[in-house]
């Protein structure tokens, strides 16, 4: 059974990056096992309502500027499949939830980013889908209970985000990362560790959480990696990479595997 992956995307340089997080990603598939598919949610799109791309072919969108040439250069050549836009469907269904097609949308870099640094052949079809505006962490903790089910099938879900992410505290690359960015990954290992799911969802109200999220969207895609890890007997959460881009940009990556 796939496991279920919270992976950082970073700043958009990443892609041309050889920081430990870009050397992480790149080497995420050397030891375990190919998804036939891929479901990913990106903090980078949000929608009225949940959403999910359709198109057989998905454009790379440079949601992004400023970082030169050669990043809006890059395309990442993402094709779906029927098979993973209605087992997708179907899971989302069992759950009571509703999710609109969209044709147009292809993935932003909150998604296209991890996926082309850790499965750069693009040859494993993938779905996106978007974060409704304003969910609860409660409804996105239950939308991942939902999504538990396509490990069956041999899906990956990957949540895209940032542990820390706040753009006003950035620094130069290589920085030393304060106090209050480590601490607020600390609270997240003893929270997620301990599967204290209450505290979780409060987690703008631990001691570092608005500074390190004044908004919330590059954190949620975490609650969607914690619900599946609920909804499956066994399992853990496991950090599986930690480091810092731009002095206090949270790359830590997380992983849904069984207990030992």
């Amino acid at each position: 059974m796939q496991p279920a992956l919270f992976l950082p995307h970073g700043a958009p340089d990443l892609a041309l990056s050889q920081i430990p997080a870009a050397q992480f990603l790149q080497g995420l598939f050397e030891d375990r096992p190919l998804p036939k598919g891929i479901v990913i949610i990106s903090a980078h799109w949000e929608s009225p309502g949940l959403q999910l791309t359709t198109a057989p072919q998905l454009e790379t969108i440079h949601d992004f500027g400023g970082f030169g040439p050669a990043l809006h250069a890059l395309h990442y050549p993402a094709k779906t499949a029927s098979w993973v836009i209605e087992a997708t469907k179907q899971a989302l269904n069992a759950g009571g939830i509703e999710a609109e097609d969209n044709w147009q949308r292809g993935l932003d870099h909150g998604a296209w980013i991890p996926l082309m640094l850790a499965l750069p052949k693009a040859d494993i079809p993938v779905v996106q889908l978007s974060l409704p505006y304003g969910s609860t962490p409660e409804a996105l903790f239950y939308l991942g209970q939902a999504l538990s089910e396509l490990a069956h099938q041999d899906i990956l879900v990957i949540g895209s985000g940032a542990t820390v992410h706040n753009l006003r505290k950035i620094a130069p690359e290589g920085s030393k990362t304060p106090g209050w960015a480590t601490g607020f990954d600390d609270w997240i290992e003893d929270v997620l560790i301990a599967q204290d799911w209450a505290a979780f969802f409060q987690f703008r109200n631990s001691e570092f959480g608005r500074i390190s999220h004044p908004t919330p969207e590059h954190f949620l895609p975490l609650l969607v990696v914690a619900g599946i890890c609920d909804a499956r007997s066994r399992s853990v959460m496991k950090t599986i990479h930690r480091s810092y881009s731009y002095g206090s940009i949270g790359m830590a990556a997380w992983e849904v595997c069984d207990a030992i």
